[in-house]
Formats: C-alpha cells, structure tokens, sequence
C-alpha cells in the first residue's frame, strides 16, 4: 500500500486512482474533510483499509456495521469506504441510510463489535466524515484515532482475504421500536419538528407519532441540498426558525435535530430558545427525581448549574465537568458510571436504565416527553423559568486555522494562568480557578466564568461564557477574555456573536 498524498490535483488520472487525504483530518474523535478537496475516493478506501486494520492489530472480531448519512455523495463515500474494510478481511454489514445513534444501535442490534458511520454531522454540504467506534456504546477518542491516522498516513493497510458484504434491512424500524417500545402519551402534546431537511426528517415525524404526539412540521421533506439551512440546533438561525414555528401554530414547544441526528435542540412555548445544557439542566432534575444520588458529566462549555443547582443538591447529585467531545463524554460517562451526559452542543448521553450511553437525539426528544407527561401541569416555559437565572452566551466560534489553533490556543491557556497567578481579575472580579482539562475555563468568585477551546471539528476557536448576576457582567466577561483572544493574529472573525 502506497502513502497517501496530502494533495492531488483534480480532474488528473491520479486523483481517480491514488489516494489523497489531509492529515489535518485525522481529529479527535472522529474523521471530518472537504470533500473532494482534501480526501479523494482512493483516500476513502485507505481509510476503510486502514480501520479494518486497526481492528485485526487489536483482535476486534473482523465484523462492522455500515451506515451513511443523507447526502447527495454520502453513499459514494460509504461505498468507498466499504471496499477498504473488504479489502482488509472485515465483513461489512450495510444498514443503509441512517443517523448516527441509529448505527450505534445497529451494533447492539446485530451484535457487532465495530461501527463506522460515513457523516458530516452538522457541518455544511461539502464536508464528509466518518465517526467509528469498535467497543460499544464507545467511539474513538484521540488516542485510537492517532492510531489510525499513522496506520493510514503511513501506509500499513494490510490486505487479507476473509472480508464480504451484506445488505442488512429493517435496522431503522427497529431503531425506532427501541426508542418508543409501549410508552404512550396520556398528555396531549403539539410540537414543532424541525430537522433542516436533513436526515433525521426520515425518523422524527414518525418517531412522534408513535409516541402520540401531534407534529407540526418543520422542513421535513429530505432534501440534501439544505435549502432553508443548514440543520444544526446550536445555530442561532435554526432556532430562530425553531421558535417561529412555535409562536405561528401554538405549540408546546420545538424539537430541533442535526444532520445526523444526534444531537436535539429545544425551544419552549414562548418562543425562548433554551440553550442546550439548560435543557440538560431540566431534565437532570426531573432524572434527580427518579434516581437520587446519580452522578452527571457536563461537558466544560456547560451551564455552572449542574454543579450548583440546589434541586440538584437536594438530590444529593454528583456532578463532573469533563472535556468537550461526544467520544470524551462517552468515555467518561461509562467510566464513572454516571446517569447521563450532557453537552452544551445538545449531545446528550442517556446510560442504562434509560439509554445505552451512546448520544442520540431521538432518545432525548423521547425523554422530554416522557418529562412533561410526568409533569402534566407544567409548561416547558415553566421549568425553563423554575431554573436559577444565569446569562449565557450562544458558542461562539472565532477563526484559526487547524494548523495553528492548538498552539494558538496554548498561548491563550499560559496568559489566562498567568493572569490567575498575579491576582488579576475578568470583569472586574477576582478568578476562583482556570480549570484546563478542554482548553481553559475561567471561575471567578461569583460561580461566572468564560471558556476558551480548540474545536475539534472545525478551524475555529471556541468561546462561551456565563455570568449568575447580569447581562451586562456576561458582556464584560466576554469583553475581557476576547481582549486576551485578540492578542493573537492568527484568530480571525466570530462566526455568530450576541
């Protein structure tokens, strides 16, 4: 097997036979690239070669489900990937079109050790992916994807006979049974669904129905050119729409889903977009309820209630701040045996008795019926406003290159550790802590704070801040942590402000 090029230029006859791939694509946990600029085919079928690797070096048995999401190339990508994975003796098994949690599911389902799912996930048309796992509900994390990136790049795909397909059907109706099983709703429930035309519009609708609830829909028709926008729930501009929705039909509230379905967004029947770990928040007090004395990780962009929130407290809830990723807060979530998991993005992972730890947006627009069944008096704009009042920002995603963002970001961690080691303040309030397990999270005396990260999906930085008292305090957090932001040249605009 041949090295992989980082480029080949296209439209040549090198570019249909060799394969091309950016190593800057290689992430923390998962696989993402512009396609066809910075992988070719050929670079997907090394890919594929490489994982099936990956998976005979460990003595994984040479077993995987396959899925894809509903791009207009995804199944081009998938069918290259799969001809990797036959070329290194694996026998895949086809689920065809699906979300990610649904190719999750399969390995439960099938009983199979491994799982790749060809996915941009929220990112814009043009971007491919693959997220993989091999020990469920787990998926790969920096160190097994460093392991594959130098298998790949250095070209150590090794062919073995063995490998074969097969076309499994009914994946996705049984997906859907495991997610509703006999539960109905004995309160009536209408509720926006929106899925930005993207590949969860295959499963929401009829996902609610199921349930019994009544939908009104938003953007349902598959389409993956994307028209109206870009499905992702974190984005202002899908939850605009989200609470327009709401607001013209009346609706308990608005269920929002990425392009892959993973993730869930909500909005409530005001109108009000609830951020994602305040939604977290709600239902850990309604799981608090059921299980007292559960442990939840929060992800490092999280609301600081999670750890703070007297219901919780009451409940005698152990919370655990952890790094940002959805295969970081897997891990952990498995590791310390916590409940459940939540992400500012709206991953959220339901473990055992609710879910199977793995992050699906589906499970969690399920539970929050089941949360407003339990609570049949309460409007959602009712646990929203039963929540401690804090100003938070939207994730907020500056510019920097992938080549130059992790020591761009280093440089930004050493000057905020410094400023905490010479007394100095953010807003004018003294800093408690800065917490650097995910870049640097800053606490000040108050319990506000501001984050700063690399995304691990995108050239950009990451920045969310959060003040208890006002939103002239979140604005001078923000103010003070971008000026140190801003003493990098390589960081460029904000991709959405507030």
């Amino acid at each position: 097997m041949t090295k992989p090029a980082a480029t080949v230029t296209q439209n040549t006859w090198e570019f249909l036979r060799d394969p091309m791939i950016t190593p800057t694509g290689f992430r923390e946990y998962d696989a993402r690239w512009k396609y066809p600029d910075e992988i070719n085919l050929p670079g997907i079928t090394a890919l594929g070669l490489g994982l099936g690797t990956q998976m005979q070096r460990r003595g994984i048995e040479p077993v995987i489900a396959v899925g894809n999401d509903y791009r207009d190339y995804s199944l081009s990508i998938k069918n290259a990937l799969m001809v990797g994975l036959m070329q290194a003796g694996i026998q895949v098994k086809d689920i065809g079109p699906a979300l990610s949690p649904m190719a999750y599911f399969s390995q439960f389902h099938l009983d199979v050790p491994a799982v790749a799912m060809v996915t941009a996930s929220h990112n814009p048309n043009g971007w491919t992916g693959v997220k993989m796992g091999f020990e469920r509900p787990l998926t790969h994390g920096p160190h097994e994807m460093s392991e594959l990136r130098n298998i790949v790049l250095n070209g150590e795909g090794e062919t073995r006979s063995g490998g074969g397909y097969e076309f499994v059907h009914g994946v996705r109706e049984a997906y859907l049974d495991d997610l509703v099983g006999d539960f109905k709703m004995t309160r009536k429930l209408k509720v926006v669904c929106a899925t930005g035309n993207g590949t969860a519009a295959a499963f929401a609708p009829a996902l609610f129905e199921r349930l019994g609830v009544e939908v009104v829909p938003s953007h349902n028709e598959l389409d993956y050119t994307f028209p109206n926008y870009n499905p992702n729930p974190e984005a202002m501009e899908m939850l605009h729409d989200m609470a327009g929705s709401v607001t013209a039909s009346g609706a308990d509230f608005a269920f929002g889903f990425d392009g892959d379905g993973d993730r869930c967004g909500v909005v409530d029947d005001e109108g009000e977009e609830i951020f994602a770990d305040k939604v977290g928040v709600i239902m850990a007090r309604d799981l608090a309820k059921l299980y007292p004395g559960s442990t939840f990780v929060a992800d490092v962009k999280s609301t600081g209630l999670f750890a703070s929130d007297p219901e919780l407290r009451k409940h005698d809830i152990k919370a655990d701040y952890w790094k940002t990723g959805h295969s970081h807060m897997k891990r952990r979530v498995k590791e310390l045996g916590a409940l459940a998991g939540f992400e500012k993005s709206g991953h959220y992972f339901l473990a055992e008795p609710i879910g199977r730890g793995y992050d699906c947006g589906m499970r969690v627009a399920v539970e929050i019926c089941k949360l407003m069944d339990r609570n049949p008096d309460m409007k959602m704009s009712d646990l929203r406003k039963a929540l401690p009042k804090t100003h938070s920002t939207p994730t907020m995603s500056p510019y920097c290159s992938d080549l130059e963002k992790y020591d761009t970001l280093a440089r930004i961690v050493d000057r905020l550790a410094a400023l905490h080691a010479d007394g100095g303040t953010i807003a004018g309030r003294a800093i408690k802590d800065v917490v650097t397990v995910n870049g640097a999270r800053v606490i000040l005396d108050n319990g506000g704070w501001g984050l700063v990260r690399a995304s691990s999906n995108t050239p950009n930085l990451v920045v969310v801040c959060e003040s208890p008292e006002s939103e002239a305090e979140l604005r001078a957090v923000f103010a003070d942590i971008d000026a140190i932001i801003r003493t990098e040249p390589s960081v460029g605009d904000y991709d959405q402000t507030f």
